[in-house]
Formats: structure tokens, sequence, C-alpha cells
């Protein structure tokens, strides 16, 4: 949050504009703004001491020189994510009872703490649903959440093989395009054999390498090869 601190030491030290811009990789004209009260936005100061980026021995050694660049302790804290429910966006939650659903129907072998962490839910709400008590199961449509954009193909593969596998039973095997695939190898061997035929059908295909035939020319025309 480079111009709230910078808001913060504008306000709270002495250093200059250009030590403040150096610090916080802003332009000194945006500092400038910052100390005018002239910026597009309101900001409400951060304190680098407390969030460990500065100790005021650093902040001192530049009041006392404006020459001195200051240094950061550490890089902010980056962003982690938790061990809880996965975040789904605020467009995509009224879809997740859906979603929910289809798993319990197609993959009943997996888990509710599985079917949580997946979908980013609640084992209350996954309990509801199975039993039929939610208060919008009237209205709840078992559909695909991959199609949903609730989570990836490849992470319901991976949950579902799991559960398939911890349950003993084997994993599912999509074979949708099973007969689509024995067509299409039947075709190409057909083209394959009849492209062989065509071949061995062509005069002089036959012919041993090296052996000449002969051929005769319309009268009057002349040989291009004699000379």
């Amino acid at each position: 949050m480079p111009h709230a601190t910078a808001s913060w030491l504008v306000d709270n030290t002495s250093l200059s504009f250009e030590q403040i811009a150096a610090f916080c990789g802003l332009h000194i004209l945006e500092v400038q703004a910052i100390a005018d009260d002239t910026a597009a936005t309101k900001l409400t100061g951060r304190d680098p001491v407390r969030a460990h980026e500065l100790t005021m021995d650093e902040i001192e050694k530049g009041q006392r020189d404006p020459k001195y660049r200051l240094v950061m302790q550490k890089g902010p804290e980056p962003v982690r994510r938790t061990k809880g429910p996965r975040y789904t966006p605020v467009s995509k939650r009224q879809d997740k009872p859906d979603g929910i659903a289809w798993i319990i129907r197609n993959h009943p072998e997996v888990s509710d703490g599985q079917i949580g962490k997946l979908i980013g839910t609640t084992r209350t709400t996954i309990a509801a649903i199975r039993d039929r008590t939610h208060w919008n199961i009237a209205n709840i449509v078992p559909k695909d959440p991959v199609t949903l954009g609730l989570t990836s193909q490849r992470e319901l593969d991976a949950v579902v093989a799991k559960a398939a596998k911890a349950a003993g039973l084997e994993a599912p095997v999509d074979d949708r395009l099973e007969g689509e695939r024995e067509a299409l190898i039947g075709q190409l061997r057909a083209e394959r054999e009849a492209a062989a035929g065509r071949g061995a059908a062509v005069p002089g295909a036959e012919d041993e390498p090296g052996e000449t035939r002969s051929y005769a020319l319309p009268e009057g025309v002349q040989d291009p090869f004699k000379r």
C-alpha cells in the first residue's frame, strides 16, 4: 500500500518528498499531491513501523540526512490461502447447491469433507442437500460443477479417483468417445487400403527397377528425348 504509507510518512515525519517517493516507489508529484491534500482519493495513513517495514532509527537517519535513502527491513507479507473453504465469487455462489447435488447423485462415494473443499461450502449445507432438507431444495437442479465454473475438471477427477480408491471401487473411465474412436480407426484403415489399391492400378507401378518400357508417339510428333 505505497500511497497509504506515503501519507503516513508525510504526516508523521520530516522526510523529504524525494525520500518518501523513493521508499514507496512513487513519483515525487504523487507525494506532493498527498502532502497538499489534492490526491484523487482521501487516504488513511499506514504505519510502516508497526508493519515492521521501517524502524524509527531508520527514519531518524533519513531526517538527519536528506540524501539518505530509507532501507526496508522486510517486504510486506504475501497473502496466503488459508486451509478453510475455497473462495467463490459472489456471482457463482448461488450455483453451489446445484454443483453439490450433481456430485452427490453421480459420485456418492465422495465424502462431505471432499465436497466441501472442492466446492467451497460447509458440511451443514451438504448434509441438508443430501437429506433434501435444504430450504431451497425444490429449485436445486443437479449440474456439473465444472460447467458451472466452481472447480476444474482435473480437480474433480482427482477427488473422484481418490474417493473411489478409498472405497475400493474402480475409478470411472470415460468411454463416451469409444464408439467414435473405433469408427475413425476403421475409416482411416479403409482409406489407406483404397489408396494402396489405386497405387497398384497405376500403369508402370509394377515395373521392376531399371526396366525400360517402349512407347509409340502419334504420327508427326518428334520424340523430345531423341536429339
